[in-house]
């Protein structure tokens, strides 16, 4: 039992202020601090934030909803965004990004982790990870943002695509959104169909909200679609040329929902997120190219076509990194020289000193960074 409850450590976080501020002039050891804080809640620290599991339920076959409350230092988040989660496992520090799926009244923040075939932390965290443990998550961050003024949405998703706009949609439907909102939902097998009872419950609460599923495995049911995604799916949701578009989802997924969008002129935005990186477009050559890498002082030969990320860790460096697929912007670092290439858009980026993500960027040149 915690000598101070995890209420009283939320309240008193801005307390630790004059603690923070000596730790920031190193007149005290911030590791000191947390081992002092820890004995007196798991979830204690001076800056790092921790958080206790209040709850775990299954939301499909291969998917585990935590519910987690985590301390004072917890800024707040919105809909739509990630945090990554931090675990040590056999001496190794690993970490993933995870979406929050539900904010709660209570401080508290919901994540959905589906389970990976080898995955080193989410097996562990599906099969480990009871009520009552606690696991440092880090601050939230991500660029999806719900368009108040639409006439309409559609949200496409594509297998664990769906926890951020679950997260947007929820949030949406509380603050009163009233337009037209269609959700479609890509899965292979129908107990990979994520939140069915959630989905549901919402559906019959706002009449605006419609949810559909699509198979590519099993057989499609009444009311289903079969297949992967396809223009004729989108004919028979009705009318949705004029609505603002959320996708999420592989890479590959992504892109034919992009192809779709540019193919005609349409009404509305279109936002993306993918949870795999990139592929590399096969037909492009792939030229030799020099990296340097500054602060390393190493300079080594490279190609056009891995991503910077792959090319350093090759060479022995270990720049920080996260989600390796261009969204949480650990690997950020500065362009100090050369061309690159967004992995993801194709975009070319030369002004030095630009900042730029390792992960999801390629040199079309020889190229200086900052790492």
């Amino acid at each position: 039992m915690p000598l101070v409850p995890l209420s009283a450590v939320r309240y008193l976080a801005p307390w630790l202020r004059p603690l923070r501020a000596l730790a920031a002039r190193r007149w005290l050891r911030e590791a000191e601090i947390d081992g002092l804080l820890a004995l007196l809640n798991p979830t204690w620290r001076l800056n790092r934030v921790f958080a206790r599991v209040q709850g775990r339920r299954w939301v499909a076959d291969d998917m585990l909803a935590l519910t987690l409350q985590p301390n004072g230092n917890w800024r707040g988040a919105r809909p739509g965004q990630h945090v990554r989660l931090y675990l040590e496992v056999a001496g190794v520090r690993l970490s993933r990004s995870y979406s929050l799926t539900a904010l709660h009244a209570d401080g508290s923040l919901e994540i959905a982790i589906k389970r990976q075939p080898g995955g080193r932390l989410s097996n562990r965290l599906l099969d480990w990870v009871a009520v009552g443990q606690v696991l440092e998550i880090g601050q939230p961050f991500g660029e999806l943002c719900w368009v108040e003024q639409a006439p309409g949405v559609l949200l496409l998703a594509a297998g664990s695509g769906l926890t951020p706009l679950l997260g947007l949609l929820r949030g949406a439907l509380a603050q009163g959104f009233g337009a037209p909102v269609t959700l479609l939902h890509y899965v292979r097998r129908h107990g990979q169909r994520a939140f069915v009872h959630e989905l549901q419950a919402l559906q019959a609460q706002h009449a605006n909200l419609r949810v559909r599923w699509a198979l590519s495995g099993d057989p499609a049911q009444a009311g289903e679609l079969s297949g992967r995604f396809a223009a004729e799916h989108l004919h028979e949701l009705g009318d949705v040329e004029r609505r603002s578009v959320f996708a999420c989802g592989p890479a590959g997924f992504v892109e034919q929902v992009q192809g779709w969008w540019h193919g005609a002129p349409r009404d509305g935005q279109l936002q993306v997120e993918t949870f795999s990186p990139p592929a590399f477009n096969q037909a492009e050559p792939v030229r030799p190219v020099r990296l340097r890498f500054a602060r390393a002082q190493r300079e080594v030969q490279g190609d056009s076509r891995r991503s910077l990320l792959e090319q350093a860790e090759a060479e022995g460096l270990r720049p920080a990194h996260g989600c390796r697929q261009g969204i949480c912007a650990s690997c950020t670092c500065l362009l100090l020289s050369g061309a690159v290439r967004d992995l993801r858009s194709g975009a070319l980026f030369s002004e030095p000193n630009q900042p730029i993500r390792l992960c999801v960027s390629a040199p079309q040149g020889d190229v200086a960074v900052d790492v």
